[in-house]
């Protein structure tokens, strides 16, 4: 249960009691001898369509990073957040230990095979990042890959992909040494353990290599967008300076991902946007050749592939199709899906997000009604069956299934209450089994209980509603923490959280609102939070935050929100439209200065994202955006408590954003509630590298909350 004020619980004895008050006088005075950060305001004027607004803190914007003024500001941010936490009762060293009690003493992943030799990653009780292993066809086990080593040296560390080539003789892997996700790639040899080849910069995390074992296909970014937009083909042992560009993408509103078809046969160069794409084949058998062009890209059409053999190929499409049709073709000469065979019909009511063939059977990974589900479909019969769980709310998908097998598939599976584990589901039984499971010490699924119902927002729509909570927590009376997204479709799903056991323990209901803009209900629910429905978000959070309490499901004087990136945004929008609903706000990585961003090319991603936010050269956009824009809508009003954390280096969400935010919040608030931010000097969009390293931020979230909680 949560734990009260100590004056409270504990203190039985006078003396006790005269000690902890002298300790309270004393962190007060701490608290007091660090004034709070008053950043210099310069006005800076901002001008579009006859609108003028002025951002007195545009200054703190650095793109060096290296600003003596900036960085001093961000250490008195810093050291003025630390103040606060040490006047106040410290759990964050509870929770970390309560975390590291959880982790087993070693943990071993899924084994991945790679012809004769089968890869997997080890980590430790007290490891920061997990070791890369391999075992050979003689069961002779030996580690290659150790990042632990230099995080020792660095304070940020983190290997984006490992890829050991088809002869198992090399392994290509992308490492990041500040978070900002530009990676540089590495050839090892595992034999020796040498670095062969002069390092590659400024790659995604991406790698495909060629079934020679000669070659690998990569990509680079634009190194001021930072949009992944030219392939290249490197040869192994040869110089990065003579690797050969096949192919660039020129407009700015498409980024590029690299896949390899699970046939083995070829790459695909998969050039998006929010809302169309087209995809060109890599022979792996010629990687040098010029790639394929699949289908143009046009208006409004999404479409993804199944290689299956030779030149037959499923295709995914969302052409007269919102939720996805199948297809499928026998040629890649003269490609019309309207004379394609259809395999699966669309379904208002069922999105297809994925597909995965084996023989005559197609697994299906979809959602209906808010829940991700696996159907199997038999071509022979068009006989269709769906996997069942027992849980009331679970998050699945396919696995990699990277190597082929003929009698069934591997699939991810987790819940609220259940670790994340690995089924076989074998087409001889029609039954799964349990191949691996994450291991949780000190955790019992049956102390916890999980719901899911729907609320109506006020437009009359369903919005779906999971909570969590242990099994003797008062509902009525508890804190509750609610968490939300709600952008490019992405779901959020009921994946189990470790993280979230020692909140829970303390009496704290957990909620996530799967509100509009995200991805839950299938095309149509992100179409209705996004551009010119974006308000349609932000609503529905705060109204789903007012339904749950009006079912007696938390206290409504301990109400807790939590977002990060464009959750971030979420925070900042619904603490100017309400902000006396909620008692504090965690808010990771936000996005909170959306008009101005998405005016500036030149910042990372922005491009990519006119069709998500808009652009701010139209008229209508600009003022849609304005409308919402966190940063220009603060107000003088009545703040909840506010704790922002972010990261200098962080790629996705530019640090002057959080950093601009906090200082004009601050400003305006009429409440007494802290405003405070942690800006991590090194480190990226998901904070420090290293387990421990992130069990600390986690805790110093939570010690944020629980030391408001009444």
């Amino acid at each position: 249960m949560y734990k009260k004020d100590l004056i409270i619980n504990a203190e039985s004895s006078f003396f006790k009691t005269l000690n902890f008050i002298l300790l309270l006088i004393i962190s007060s005075c701490d608290m007091n001898e660090v004034s709070t950060p008053s950043p210099k305001k310069v006005p800076f004027e901002l001008t579009q369509h006859n609108d003028k607004r002025v951002d007195n803190y545009y200054w703190i914007r650095d793109d060096e990073r290296n600003d003596p003024e900036v960085i001093q500001y961000l250490e008195s941010e810093n050291a003025y957040a630390d103040a606060w936490f040490k006047s106040k009762q410290n759990y964050k060293s509870e929770i970390v230990n309560e975390l590291m009690a959880q982790v087993p003493d070693e943990e071993i992943s899924f084994p991945v095979k790679n012809e004769d030799f089968t890869y997997f990653r080890k980590i430790q009780k007290n490891d920061q990042l997990s070791k890369y292993f391999r075992t050979d066809s003689t069961n002779k086990t030996e580690m290659y890959l150790d990042p632990n080593i230099k995080l020792r040296d660095q304070k940020y560390y983190s290997i984006g992909s490992v890829s050991p080539s088809p002869d198992n003789n090399l392994i290509a892997f992308t490492e990041d040494n500040n978070g900002r996700r530009q990676y540089d790639i590495k050839f090892l040899n595992p034999n020796t353990l040498d670095i062969n080849d002069p390092k590659i910069e400024g790659a995604s995390g991406n790698i495909i290599w060629s079934k020679n074992n000669k070659h690998i296909v990569y990509l680079k970014k634009d190194p001021e967008t930072l949009i992944s937009n030219s392939v290249y083909v490197h040869t192994v042992g040869r110089p990065s300076s003579e690797d050969k560009l096949i192919y660039q993408e020129l407009d700015p509103e498409y980024n590029i991902n690299i896949f390899r078809s699970k046939t083995k046969k070829f790459g695909y160069i998969n050039v998006e946007a929010t809302n169309d794409n087209e995809i060109y084949l890599i022979d792996l058998d010629n990687p040098l050749s010029e790639p394929i062009l699949f289908l143009n890209r046009s208006d409004n059409h999404l479409y993804y592939l199944e290689h299956i053999n030779d030149e037959s190929f499923y295709i995914r499409t969302n052409k007269n199709a919102p939720n996805f049709k199948i297809l499928k073709i026998n040629s890649l000469d003269k490609i019309d899906l309207t004379s394609a065979d259809l395999v699966v019909e669309h379904d208002k009511d069922i999105f297809i997000s994925d597909l995965f063939s084996i023989d005559e059977k197609l697994i299906l990974e979809i959602r209906e009604d808010g829940l991700p589900e696996i159907d199997i479909l038999d071509i022979s019969n068009k006989q269709r069956s769906r996997l069942e769980y027992a849980d009331n709310a679970y998050n699945v998908s396919l696995n990699s299934n990277n190597e082929s097998d003929q009698n069934g598939f591997y699939l991810n599976y987790s819940s609220l209450t259940s670790p994340s584990s690995i089924y076989f589901y074998d087409f001889l039984t029609n039954s799964k089994e349990i191949r691996w499971k994450k291991n949780i010490s000190l955790y019992e699924n049956n102390d916890f209980i999980d719901d899911r119902f729907f609320i109506e927002a006020r437009d009359g729509v369903r919005v779906p509603v999971m909570t969590l909570r242990h099994k003797d927590t008062d509902q009525e009376n508890a804190p509750i923490l609610f968490y939300g997204y709600g952008s490019y479709g992405i779901s959020l799903d009921a994946r189990f959280r470790e993280t979230l056991v020692p909140l829970l323990n303390r009496g704290f209901i957990f909620a996530i609102i799967n509100i509009r803009g995200g991805g839950e209900m299938g095309k149509y629910w992100y179409e209705n939070g996004r551009m010119f429905n974006k308000m349609n978000t932000f609503y529905d959070f705060n109204d789903g935050v007012k339904e749950v309490l009006k079912k007696g499901i938390g206290n409504p004087k301990n109400v807790f929100a939590q977002g990060g990136s464009a959750g971030g945004l979420l925070m900042g929008a619904i603490i100017n439209l309400e902000p006396e609903l909620y008692k504090g706000i965690l808010s990771g990585v936000p996005f909170v200065d959306v008009l101005t961003t998405m005016s500036d090319p030149s910042i990372p991603l922005t491009t990519f994202e006119y069709d998500e936010w808009g652009n701010p050269e139209n008229e209508d956009e600009y003022f849609y955006m304005k409308q919402y824009s966190p940063y220009d809508n603060i107000k003088e009003l009545n703040y909840p408590a506010v704790f922002v954390t972010s990261s200098l280096f962080d790629s996705q969400v530019q640090y002057f954003e959080p950093a601009k935010y906090i200082p004009k919040l601050r400003e305006y608030n009429q409440s007494t509630n802290p405003i405070l931010m942690k800006m991590n000097l090194i480190g990226g969009h998901g904070g420090l590298s290293g387990k421990i390293n992130q069990f600390n931020e986690v805790a110093e979230e939570y010690n944020f909350i629980i030391n408001l909680v009444d």
